[in-house]
């Protein structure tokens, strides 16, 4: 069973998106912020981080940086309220982000990008 990580600051999307996830056949763990998604990263494997951009503290760009210089391993990707231009997230995917996924997703939406991650080639 893929494990994914939701790091969100509020706990009300964390957790939809885990209900939605595990509804989906996912092994969910979570995070509240950058630096608790960090720590327990040491500690345990995931397939892919779901990650909020805008967080106090820790951004999700900083997360995102952060998680790619230490392993290729791990899948990431935003979600996010941001648009940002096709160009942008072009070179996001190019430095490693696996998907930007806008919010709000509905359910269908959600499962359906993540399981494509989840099943492309490394």
């Amino acid at each position: 069973m893929k494990k994914i990580m939701v790091v969100d600051n509020e706990p009300d999307i964390v957790d939809l998106t885990r209900t939605v996830l595990e509804l989906g056949g996912y092994q969910v763990v979570t995070a509240y912020s950058g630096e608790e998604c960090l720590r327990r990263l040491e500690k345990e494997k995931v397939d892919l981080v779901l990650l909020d951009i805008m967080m106090p503290g820790m951004s999700g760009w900083d997360v995102f940086n952060r998680i790619n210089k230490k392993s290729t391993q791990i899948k990431v990707a935003f979600m996010s309220v941001l648009e940002i231009s096709d160009k942008r997230k072009q070179v996001l995917i190019d430095e490693g982000l696996a998907d930007y996924i806008m919010k709000p997703f509905d359910k269908e939406t959600l499962l359906n990008r993540v399981d494509k991650i989840l099943t492309e080639k490394e």
